[in-house]
């Protein structure tokens, strides 16, 4: 518990009510999207203002009481549970479009903005923003800069971090810090704009960011293509970008999770496929023709059974929405649902589906696998009950091991979900101990008293590398 003294410095700042010390909040705030994670704070806050933020932190920092900043708390690495209890930090309030500059094709937005509704605003006055992550319709454009979030245009369009090109931020200490700005160039030291995007709170508390914005493509076009043989899938995705096509969208379902999508989504796929991918490109209207040609020769020759374009934008949104809906449609199987990221060169999908499914047959768990296709960021997602604790220690042994694949494969322990507490005790295995001992240096330079999010990114300690035998 804060002292009451604390309690009525913070009130002070933002109003009676926009501080909570009651059960209900405290639990409410205690967890995040990552299964089987919950620890109470000790209060929590909602500021409106980025004068609020800094001088919030400021009483904070002089008691050296721990703060986690969060939007909807949607991420699936625990980056937002407050496993040290002191302060949620919930940027709902700031939720404002503070600037569209048509002139300059940037938006300035705080943190607490719904990232669906940004979007849906942008694309109404013509422009748009393409990082589109699953959770757009309940994630923040404030989680997703934290997290770097990505989305299934990330192949052709990008990331968060390439849309981000300013940023103001309120330091440990309550200082208020501006990066970047409306410029597309800018070589001023360095670049503490994208240093932030990622970082997951744990070096700053993000309260304004200016966004690019792109002209929106004219054109839109969806295709279909299923396969029995699940190699014949992960060629033509190395084939179509060896032909030079970027696809907007470039995404990838095994039959597991064909199965249950199906069941959830209603759209009559066939079920005895080992592979769909889910092919969307736009541009201009004979640029996007001559390309899905191109691409639907290329699924027939690598032995598509049944390649299908989608007739309409109605079928091509129920389309890309059955694949958005997988994560959900999982979540349906079993009361606790674990997805996971893993990230590997694209030529080498195929063999990563492989491994994941020998590994959950190893454990004896059920593995349904579906991501990003074109940049190679799986998303092996575990169906699995809490209250089962033999089954869950197996499908914690199978992750590790594919965490452990994916490096082999020359991949990464994640794509785009963070590091949190999840993924900490790997990331040695990624960026190696001098890579550790300098974004510890970082966090320190930042935050010398670990304030911000504390226990992320960096575990206690590192796992041991896993031997994997193969069958």
């Amino acid at each position: 518990m804060l002292e009451q003294v604390i309690v009525q410095q913070l009130r002070r700042i933002v109003g009676i009510q926009n501080f909570r010390d009651d059960r209900e909040s405290l639990v409410v705030h205690s967890y995040d999207g990552t299964p089987m994670l919950q620890s109470l704070p000790d209060g929590v806050i909602y500021p409106e203002s980025t004068q609020q933020v800094s001088d919030i932190m400021k009483v904070l920092a002089a008691h050296r009481i721990p703060v986690v900043s969060r939007g909807s708390g949607s991420n699936l690495c625990g980056g937002t549970v407050p496993i040290q209890g002191g302060v949620v930090m919930v940027m709902h309030r700031m939720n404002t479009i503070l600037e569209v500059d048509q002139e300059n094709l940037t938006a300035t937005v705080q943190p607490g903005i719904i990232t669906a509704e940004f979007i849906s605003h942008i694309e109404s006055i013509g422009l748009f923003y393409p990082p589109d992550p699953s959770s757009m319709r309940i994630s923040t454009i404030g989680g997703n800069i934290a997290e770097c979030s990505g989305g299934l245009r990330g192949l052709k369009y990008g990331t968060t971090k390439d849309y981000v090109i300013g940023l103001e931020a309120v330091l440990a200490n309550g200082d208020i810090m501006r990066t970047g700005g409306k410029l597309m160039k800018d070589v001023a030291g360095y670049d503490l704009t994208k240093l932030l995007v990622g970082s997951e709170g744990t070096l700053a508390i993000i309260t304004e960011a200016t966004l690019k914005l792109i002209p929106p493509p004219k054109s839109k076009k969806t295709m279909l293509a299923m396969y029995k043989d699940l190699y014949g899938a992960a060629r033509t995705v190395s084939r179509i970008i060896e032909s030079k096509i970027i696809p907007a969208t470039l995404e990838f379902m095994d039959n597991p999770t064909i199965r249950v999508v199906d069941d959830f989504a209603k759209l009559g796929l066939p079920r005895d496929m080992e592979a769909i991918l889910l092919i969307e490109q736009d541009g201009d209207s004979e640029a996007v023709e001559r390309d899905m040609e191109r691409i639907q020769e290329i699924c027939k020759l690598e032995m598509a059974d049944l390649v299908e374009i989608a007739e309409s934008r109605e079928e091509a949104e129920k389309l890309l929405t059955a694949r958005r809906s997988a994560f959900t449609a999982l979540a349906r199987l079993r009361p606790t649902t674990i997805l996971e990221d893993a990230t590997v060169p694209r030529s080498k999908i195929a063999e990563m589906v492989l491994r994941i499914n020998e590994i959950a047959r190893k454990y004896n768990v059920m593995i349904a696998t579906f991501g990003h296709a074109g940049d190679g960021n799986l998303h092996p997602t575990a169906a699995t009950d809490a209250r089962n604790l033999d089954e869950v220690h197996r499908v914690e042994q199978a992750f590790e091991e594919i965490f452990e694949a994916a490096i082999e494969l020359g991949g990464t322990i994640t794509g785009e979900h963070g590091v949190g507490m999840v993924k900490a005790p790997y990331l040695e295995w990624k960026i190696g101990k001098p890579g550790i001992a300098m974004m510890r240096g970082i966090k320190h330079a930042f935050d010398p008293h670990n304030l911000l999010n504390p226990g992320k990114i960096f575990a206690k300690e590192t796992r041991k590398r896993v031997v994997i035998t193969r069958g």
